[in-house]
């Protein structure tokens, strides 16, 4: 039975191992999935998860629960030699292994693309994962409840400044939720205003959003400024040492959170195989989801998604390629589920090619923007827009409820604004109070007085908590010594 090995558990591998459970019959190939993680996050829903409109683990699709035919195997994938069809496994516990394949589909998805600044390894935090969404939040949180505590000052406005870097759709997503999360907080915390809080953006072009109009990006910077949220454009980060941010502007100032988004690159792990790489560090295929070298097809290799340089057979990619977003990746993995059936049975595959539905995005609680050539929709209607299509696209019926669910309990009840910003030490408080055996020397018992003078051999003195008993005790002898003489001499 042939072994077809998928590396990523992402949107792209995630579609393609559902669908060939779907569409393989009993028997015809073994499938197994690699990742680091055992679920897949479904990433439009991060700047919600950060600005807490959807709880985290709603936002996450566990492998195992709906992996019922396919192998799923919780470690990295280091390395692909695929002139010998061989993976080595790196799981986080345990002995790495070899494990040998038939078919492979490359799928490991991409990173955060970082720039060489001062400070951002060391004080910035990405969007990219559930982790990272989930701890923003906590972040927030946090930092609002220390500064309810402090006068005005410049501890107070670090506490309640926050930046995010990139004018892409993650980018304003994250920063207008956010921003719509802390007026909220504000209702919360009788001594702040919204004019205490800061909220910056900053892009290195000259406009945001380049996936949809002009007009509109406009619209999106002008809702942006009536909330007090301050965009800089044609503005480069230069530093961010100690959370003091230095822009190319001249300007300056500090926080206690900054968000990057500016930009995502393929999977490093694709360096460690024998597949061909373009200039951007992805996978060179044809527009059927092939593996190519050059004009060489690599036999019984796969790859989609954000690994991949997807020819974009409409003329409309990037470069002429596919961006890597959400809507391809999915689309990508039903393809490449059905090419790869279809080449297991000796039948013809098929070109990937999508043209583009639009562009959504929510600027937090009821503000939105839709594009879709020509048609541009804003505000509320575009806010339901964005929820409608992303609850429809949430994988499985399940994960649908769960989501639509919490939306509809914060309609009424409102956005849950209790921290978890502890879970980063869950020990603390058990470490705080816990009981621990006293040290050596401590605990080793004092050494026996020298008996006194008289004392007979082998018989132990009196022990006396301190000098003042010692006086005491002798002076108490003394006067019962004098009681026994004049007892003797009556």
């Amino acid at each position: 039975m042939p072994k077809i090995l998928i590396v990523g558990g992402g949107y792209a591998g995630f579609y393609t191992a559902w669908k060939l459970e779907k569409w393989l019959r009993k028997g015809e190939a073994e499938v197994t999935i690699v990742d680091p993680l055992p679920y897949m996050t479904y990433q439009p829903f991060l700047p919600e998860v950060a600005a807490g409109s959807i709880e985290p683990r709603h936002a996450v699709v566990a492998l195992r629960r709906h992996m019922k035919k396919t192998n799923v195997v919780t470690a990295k994938v280091t390395r692909v030699d695929h002139a010998t069809k061989t993976a080595t496994i790196t799981p986080e516990v345990g002995d790495e292994w070899t494990m040998e394949y038939d078919q492979v589909v490359m799928t490991a998805g991409a990173v955060s693309r970082t720039f060489p600044i001062p400070g951002v390894a060391d004080e910035a935090i990405g969007l990219k994962t559930i982790e990272e969404a989930a701890a923003i939040r906590d972040k927030l949180l946090t930092n609002f409840a220390k500064a309810a505590n402090l006068p005005a000052g410049p501890e107070r406005d670090r506490l309640l400044t926050v930046v995010v870097v990139g004018g892409g759709f993650a980018g304003i997503e994250v920063f207008a939720e956010l921003r719509s999360f802390a007026s909220d907080l504000i209702k919360s915390y009788p001594g702040l205003t919204v004019d205490d809080t800061h909220f910056h953006l900053i892009e290195a072009m000259g406009r945001i959003m380049p996936e949809v109009s002009l007009e509109t990006s406009h619209w999106v910077l002008k809702n942006l400024a009536e909330r007090q949220a301050t965009v800089h454009l044609d503005t480069q980060l230069q530093s961010a040492v100690g959370g003091k941010l230095e822009l190319s502007t001249g300007e300056s100032f500090e926080s206690d959170l900054i968000v990057w988004t500016a930009g995502v690159m393929a999977n490093p792990m694709v360096r460690n195989t024998d597949f061909p790489l373009e200039q951007r560090g992805r996978i060179t295929v044809k527009p059927d989801l092939r593996i190519v070298d050059g004009e060489t097809i690599v036999p019984d290799a796969w790859a989609c998604g954000d690994v991949a340089a997807t020819p974009d057979l409409t003329g409309k990619g990037v470069g002429g390629f596919c961006v890597p977003n959400a809507q391809h990746a999915v689309r990508m993995g039903k393809q490449l589920a059905k090419n790869l059936v279809a080449s297991l049975r000796g039948e013809s595959v098929t070109d990937y090619r999508h043209d583009n539905l639009g562009a959504v995005a929510g600027l937090g609680l009821n503000v939105g923007v839709f594009q879709s050539g020509k048609i541009a929709v804003k505000g509320f209607p575009a806010w339901i827009a964005h929820r409608g299509y992303h609850g429809m696209a949430m994988p499985s019926f399940e994960r649908k409820f769960r989501v639509v669910g919490g939306w509809w309990n914060n309609l009424w009840l409102g956005r849950d604004i209790v921290s978890l910003d502890n879970r980063e030490r869950p020990r603390a408080a058990f470490e705080e109070f816990a009981s621990r055996p006293k040290p050596a020397a401590e605990s080793a018992p004092a050494a026996a007085p020298a008996p006194e003078v008289g004392t007979p051999a082998g018989e132990p003195g009196p022990a006396y908590a301190n000098p003042a008993d010692e006086k005491g005790a002798a002076e108490k002898g003394a006067a019962a010594e004098t009681e026994t003489v004049e007892t003797s001499a009556k």
